[in-house]
């Protein structure tokens, strides 16, 4: 039945991209090939996420958030888009989403160090919807509302996370590969000045701390250390340094030291009788958190230490017996109230990997059920599914809901691809 639903969805995904096709495109996105027809040939989801390109000429934004939020663009789920449409071979696509990074990273109103806020407006940041002109100079748009007579921004929109700057390295690393000479130069300095920032982040207990927050003239370091931005940083900073190591080997062996330093603190969180990795150190940076164990610190370490890991199949098992709702998989070991979509297209991408076609099948059955008409996915399948944690500076609980993801999307695109975005060496699909 799963089959045959998704068979469904997937003529109404190519009758949706064609009308968007032809509705016309801005200037970046007029004539652009490949088409969404042929993108959407080998992955529906990465189809989608051309098309949200198209719509939006820069940074893309899921619609069906809630409480008015559908201008938030993540900078997170935008790096990994523009991954996802590179290795799709769809170049042109992720160049659009990349020049937007630049664009916010250099005209940012207050800092000037390379570092990138989680959060933009949707669109592109280059027009006049996405960039405002203040004290002689553009700087892009962040997004908020007005509230009585006041412009209202929240703190982790304005805020900057380690994991979000190691994804936006690697999406800047992997869009160069095939852009013409002056624009891979381009985002490789992007790179460069973000990985410059990240190793400011470096703690005397190992690893990176997970970055800054707070408002702009009151920003502090976050003093913890989590696990999977660091898996995030060890494979960012091995990407950098690939691209770099012929044109400046002396920074390239600063970056690949930089990538050791990330991956001994990520095996410091291994625990050998569970076979699972911890979330990381409470806020002293030394204290193991041992309360929570997410599903994405252990699924993310077998992608970014692919045939490394000796304990891969215990590191599985241990997921399957303590996360696993079904054929999907809940946020972390806990309650298991529900499936949490991104980590159990992350686990589809494992078992892809291990050769195991069965278990791959089964949890692509569950996704495709998962699956909009548009080729997008949700978040989880229910609201308020739990995490485990709450809000960074709040006191609200972290929850996930049903409704649409680009972050999903992009994993799920990864499964549907089978490819490994954490492997340097990965080719194009034919």
């Amino acid at each position: 039945m799963a089959r045959r639903n998704h068979l469904g969805k997937t003529l109404i995904s190519l009758i949706l991209i064609s009308v968007l096709l032809i509705g016309g495109c801005g200037e970046k996105t007029e004539g652009i090939s490949p088409t969404l027809e042929e993108i959407n040939s080998l992955s529906t989801a990465a189809g989608f996420l051309a098309a949200k390109v198209i719509e939006s000429g820069g940074f893309i934004a899921s619609e069906a958030q809630r409480e008015k939020a559908s201008d938030y663009a993540y900078i997170y789920d935008n790096a990994m888009a523009a991954v996802v449409l590179s290795r799709s071979g769809a170049q042109p696509y992720a160049e659009i989403i990349a020049d937007a990074i630049v664009f916010a990273q250099t005209h940012d109103r207050t800092f000037q160090d390379g570092r990138l806020r989680n959060t933009y407006n949707s669109g592109d940041p280059e027009a006049d919807a996405g960039r405002t002109f203040a004290s002689n100079k553009v700087t892009v748009r962040i997004p908020g509302f007005w509230y009585n007579g006041r412009w209202q921004e929240d703190l982790y929109t304005v805020s900057t996370s380690t994991g979000n700057m190691a994804w936006t390295i690697m999406a800047l690393c992997e869009t160069a590969k095939n852009a013409s000479e002056e624009k891979a130069s381009e985002y490789l300095e992007a790179a460069v000045r973000a990985a410059d920032f990240v190793l400011t982040l470096k703690s005397k207990t190992g690893g990176f701390t997970a970055g800054y927050e707070g408002w702009d003239d009151a920003q502090t370091k976050v003093t913890y250390q989590s696990t999977e931005h660091n898996i995030d940083l060890y494979c960012a900073f091995r990407a950098l340094a690939k691209a770099i190591e012929s044109s400046d080997p002396a920074k390239a062996a600063v970056y690949s030291d930089a990538a050791e330093y990330a991956k001994d603190f990520v095996m410091s969180m291994y625990d050998e009788d569970l076979h699972c990795f911890y979330t990381g150190t409470e806020d002293d940076g030394v204290t193991v958190s041992e309360g929570v164990i997410p599903l994405d610190t252990n699924s993310l370490s077998i992608l970014a230490f692919w045939g490394e890991l000796e304990d891969t199949e215990d590191i599985l098992s241990f997921v399957d017996e303590r996360m696993a709702v079904d054929y999907g998989y809940d946020f972390s070991a806990g309650d298991l109230d529900g499936i949490w979509n991104e980590g159990t297209a992350q686990m589809a991408v494992c078992y892809f990997l291990m050769g195991d076609t069965e278990k791959y099948d089964l949890i692509m059955d569950y996704l495709n059920t998962q699956v909009a008409g548009d080729g997008s996915i949700t978040a989880a399948d229910k609201d308020d599914l739990s995490t485990g944690f709450i809000i960074s500076g709040t006191d609200d609980l972290w929850v996930y809901n049903n409704e649409q993801s680009i972050g999903a999307t992009c994993w799920l695109a990864f499964a549907q691809l089978g490819i490994n975005p954490f492997d340097l060496n990965v080719s194009d699909p034919q």
